[in-house]
């Protein structure tokens, strides 16, 4: 869709009072009157209970309100004691002792333990790539006691305390032993956590409406909130996640009063929530917060081929899907690389390649490649106010590169689902689906995730290439900052020639909120916290 399309649409909703529709939606029960409660709109809604099971940021979001990590990153990056209350490493780097800190309960009133911790980390680890990573250098992890553990190495690694306190989803939340057993292939269907707030499963309406209550019994560290470290303080009674699927509604609704906090303004309404009474604008973090991506799968035709993975650059232009989501450039920045751009290990390896967009001689590279027309489906999410327009500029220049489309829409919800078969597409696989990750995830090779090409291990789309699954490795033993930066350029240009993911550019998303009635808003590049908020 065009910044014109977009424009003129904006102008019919505003005139039709879509306001009238948030209100609605919005409108809080008497029960709840007196209470204070935090009404937010993200950028996707709730859909699935288990922030193991996904990478989709917003189980990511709802697992870091239920419950709590080991560590967690500064502002800085540099992790700190979350869950822990104090760690030693021993002289030859092989052993990580940790004990809890005092005050940790389940929802359910029971002590977090040892027994939970353990099977948490395992379970975790056997699904999140840098989680694997670290379990395939450790060679047992042990109880103690009831509050202490160890983590015993088989090698040196030393991104272990980096890869437990990680902000990029999967989060490695802590699970009560119950979830923390369940098979990491199924889902958990109950969130009972020991974080700031409860999850009120019986007020879920997906689709609709996500609760969370104020967690009473809640301890929080006495450090200042910082990134994911510090005191998580629940500071309103209940926050309610309102699920607006369109832009323009939700910043009419925050313009109204009717919400409090909007995580994803489009950028081009910024102007006017800029000027509203009452409303501030506020961006998050050092680096680029988002970056956009475009996975294709690695297990089946045409993109099995690596050839025609490549010819993909050729259609690719950034400029293109950054105007079309962000459209101010002061908010965008064009990036030829896998590791974000801003980032100490920026590095040009492999640039050449993705800025090598040439779309008149896109249909020769296919055919070259050994494109036989074959249909290629799509999983486009509609409702999602970011991935949907990258999808739609992804389509057309495919469309116009002459290849065969088979557009599968659906709401992002489902594409979640969808992305984690591995049949083939006419079986309910897939071929292609785009998304969007953190800059600060994109910013270290152990956590880029999505970097990775550990094959049937690794995150939907499956690339398999043991040279970039090895040269990880290698940047996670690195001493020096010279070493490590080598290694990442190395690993960045075998990445970009596999084909690992296509980037479609790095933004920084700024979030808008009810200045006058909110505070305490805990800046995080990459994903949303939303304790510490406090209403007036």
């Amino acid at each position: 869709m065009t910044r014109q399309n977009r424009s003129g649409l904006r102008a019919l909703a505003l005139a039709c009072g879509v306001a009238l529709a948030a209100t609605a939606a919005v409108a809080p029960r008497e029960a709840v009157a007196q209470e204070k409660v935090l009404r937010a709109v993200m950028h996707a809604d709730v859909r699935t209970l288990d922030p193991h099971w996904t990478t989709q940021t917003i189980a990511g979001i709802h697992g870091l309100l239920v419950y709590d990590t080991l560590f967690g990153v500064d502002d800085d990056f540099v992790p700190q004691p979350q869950m822990v209350g104090k760690y030693d490493i021993s002289p030859d780097k092989l052993t990580y002792t940790m004990t809890l800190r005092d005050g940790l309960r389940w929802h359910d009133g029971a002590a977090v333990t040892t027994r939970d911790i353990i099977p948490s980390i395992r379970r975790w680890g056997a699904r999140d790539p840098a989680g694997q990573r670290l379990l395939l250098f450790t060679d047992r992890i042990e109880a103690v006691d009831e509050k202490t553990f160890k983590i015993i190495l088989k090698e040196p690694y030393g991104q272990v305390l980096a890869t437990l306190g990680k902000t990029s989803t999967s989060v490695p939340v802590m699970m009560r032993e119950k979830e923390a057993m369940v098979d990491p292939n199924t889902q958990v269907t109950e969130a009972i956590g020991s974080g700031p707030f409860r999850f009120a499963k019986d007020q879920w309406v997906p689709g609709s409406k996500t609760v969370y209550l104020k967690n009473a019994d809640y301890v929080p560290r006495s450090e200042p909130a910082r990134t994911l470290s510090g005191g998580k303080i629940p500071g309103v009674d209940r926050i309610e996640l309102i699920w607006m699927s369109d832009p323009q509604t939700a910043m009419q609704a925050l313009v109204n009063g009717e919400i409090d906090f909007l995580e994803v303004p489009q950028i081009d309404f910024l102007p006017i929530l800029e000027r509203s009474r009452g409303v501030s604008v506020m961006k998050t973090g050092k680096i680029d917060s988002t970056f956009g991506m475009i996975r294709l799968n690695h297990l089946h035709p045409p993109f099995d081929n690596p050839k025609i993975r490549q010819a993909m650059y050729k259609i690719i232009n950034q400029e293109d899907f950054l105007r079309t989501v962000v459209g101010n450039p002061a908010f965008y920045k064009v990036c030829h690389g896998l590791i974000t751009c801003g980032s100490p290990l920026e590095n040009k390896g492999g640039s050449a390649m993705l800025a090598g967009h040439d779309p008149k001689g896109a249909a020769t590279a296919f055919r070259a490649a050994g494109y036989k027309g074959e249909p290629i489906t799509i999983l486009h999410a509609t409702d999602h106010v970011t991935i949907n327009p990258l999808t739609q500029v992804m389509i057309q220049a495919m469309r116009e590169a002459g290849l065969n489309l088979d557009i599968q829409a659906m709401d992002w919800g489902s594409v979640v689902q969808r992305r984690a078969k591995k049949e083939p597409p006419a079986q309910g696989g897939w071929n292609i689906f785009v998304t969007t990750s953190s800059g600060t995830s994109g910013a270290n090779p152990i956590i880029h995730t999505w970097i990775g090409a550990a094959c049937d291990r690794g995150l939907f789309g499956w690339p398999c290439d043991p040279e970039v699954e090895k040269l990880r490795s290698a940047w996670g033993f690195a001493q020096t900052d010279a070493e490590r930066l080598k290694i990442a350029t190395d690993l960045q240009t075998r990445a970009i020639e596999n084909v690992v993911y296509i980037p479609t550019g790095q933004w920084m998303q700024p979030i808008a909120y009810r200045s006058d009635r909110i505070s305490g808003i805990v800046p995080i590049t990459g994903i949303t916290a939303l304790w510490g908020i406090t209403k007036r």
